[in-house]
This record gives structure tokens, sequence and C-alpha cells, in this order.
């Protein structure tokens, strides 16, 4: 799977979403145990694991910024930067298991203090809208935005850093929802922006190596892949929170990650949004795992 060894990070949040109403909290916050149960850490080379608990869930929307538990991602943000950043001295590939997309906002300060990185971002929205375009408040559905500084200071600006990605350094890749007031936002920066039928024309092997170059062109220390499952086709990845229809296939996938995750700049790689909740019988996590292995 990998070619490193693996340092497993587990940051199973949920505070980036709303919550349904059946819900106590969303259950993405169950995506390690799940994982874990299901046999995905068996056969992969982990060096060392490290968990930050889920923080209590809280319906916490703040009327003025619009934004829903704000404060307390911010606060397990910081916590999970500290975590990894430690860690971001040696060579080991980073796993990092969500939670929900609000890791990414931990992820990006961890880096930030190590140097200037790259981001490729694979997620079935392009999550860069500002919180009053938002239905739900959740920062999941904005955490391109937050680290790209687009957004509330409050969230692109944690410890002065802003912004933790320079537009430029990022390619937002498999976003499907193509209404033109969605995308207005993204496609108003220099973020490098492949909707679904622009991956597909253009071609994954060219978006690689489009990345791998622009990488290496501005000498970055390194790159970081962050995969929201739900860039998946919703036939083969139902369990999420937001489901529309098409969507990659796993060779897709597939092609869009493996020169990555096998290129010595590439950092790590986060999951996130697969809700076990919603996948009571663990096919469909299971037909991930193996997609995982087969790379």
């Amino acid at each position: 799977m990998f070619k490193k060894e693996v340092e497993l990070f587990e940051f199973p949040t949920s505070l980036g979403l709303r919550k349904k109403r059946h819900e106590i909290s969303p259950g993405v916050k169950d995506l390690p145990d799940w994982l874990r149960t299901l046999g995905f850490y068996q056969g992969m080379n982990i060096y060392d694991t490290f968990h930050l608990a889920a923080p209590k869930y809280l319906m916490d929307f703040n009327e003025t910024t619009g934004l829903l538990n704000a404060d307390h991602a911010i606060q397990y943000a910081k916590e999970q930067a500290f975590i990894l950043h430690k860690q971001l001295h040696n060579d080991y590939f980073k796993l990092i298991i969500g939670g929900d997309c609000s890791v990414l906002i931990g992820t990006s300060l961890a880096l930030k203090q190590k140097g200037t990185y790259a981001l490729f971002f694979l997620d079935g929205h392009t999550d860069y809208i500002p919180s009053e375009c938002s239905q739900t408040g959740g920062i999941a559905g904005m955490d391109l935005a937050v680290v790209s500084e687009y957004g509330e200071e409050n969230l692109t600006n944690i410890s002065g850093l802003k912004p933790y990605f320079e537009e430029d350094y990022i390619y937002c890749v498999g976003n499907r929802e193509l209404t033109p007031s969605y995308v207005a936002p993204i496609l108003n920066t220099n973020i490098n922006y492949y909707d679904l039928n622009e991956t597909r024309s253009t071609g994954t092997t060219s978006i690689t190596q489009s990345f791998l170059q622009m990488a290496e062109d501005n000498a970055l220390d390194g790159f970081f892949i962050h995969l929201d499952v739900d860039v998946l086709s919703d036939e083969i990845m139902p369990a999420v929170d937001s489901r529309a229809e098409g969507g990659l296939t796993y060779r897709e996938l597939a092609r869009l990650i493996r020169p990555l995750i096998y290129h010595p700049r590439c950092t790590g790689l986060e999951i996130t949004t697969l809700d076990p909740s919603l996948d009571t019988t663990g096919e469909i996590t299971r037909r991930f795992i193996k997609f995982f292995y087969d790379l």
C-alpha cells in the first residue's frame, strides 16, 4: 500500500458537520474504530499511532458569523496540529483518519509551521464557499476556503499563519456540484480547479503530472493529499453525509493518487467523511479498504 513506514493519526472530529435530527452526533467520529475493526490497519507497516479523542459534539451556532462550532473546531485543530507537527521532522508516511473534512485545518496548520507545502484536494464538492452561502454553517463544507484564507479571520488566521496553503499550490479535483453560484467563488481564485467533467476531459495522468511539476518547479517542502470519500461515485460510496449522483470510479481515483502517494515529496494523506452508521454491513467500507490495498 505505502512504500514508507506509516505513522497513523486518528482525529475523529465531527464538529464540522450539522447532525441529523435522529443523531446524537454525526457518525464520522467512529471511522478510526470502524476501519480498525474491518482490518484496514492489518498488513500496513505502521511504525506508530497517535490518537486525539473525539471532542464532545455541540450545536453551537454563531448567528453573527453563520458558523457552527467554530471556536471548538479551532481548539481541536490546534491540538491536532501540535501532535502532527512534532512528527513532521521524520520521513514516515503520515496517514490521517478523520472525522469530517474540518481535520484539514489542523493538518494545514502543522504543515505551515513546518514549511511550504502543496495540497491535492480530492472532494465531490469544492468546499470553497463563504459561511453566508452555507445551508448548515458546517465548517466541513468550507475547509478548502479556510485553509486558503477565505472566510472568518478567526478560522483562516489561527496563530497568525494565514494562508495555510497558497492558492497557486492547491489542486481541487472532482467537484460535481456544478451550480453556477456554488462554483463561482473558487473560479475567482488562482486555485487549480478541475470539476468532475474537466478531470475526465483533461485526464488523470495530465492532472497529477501537472501537480507534481508545480511542486518541483517551486521547490516546495512537500505536498499533502486530502481525500473526502464523497469524491467517489455515489453507487460505490453512499456512506457519506452529502450524497450526489455521479463521481469518480475506483479506477479513476487510483490513477489520480497512485503517482502521488509513491512520490518522495508526498508527506501523507487524510481520509474523511466515511460514516460507519451508513454502512451497517461493512460492505461499502470493505470495498474501500480493498481499493487501498490494491494500489
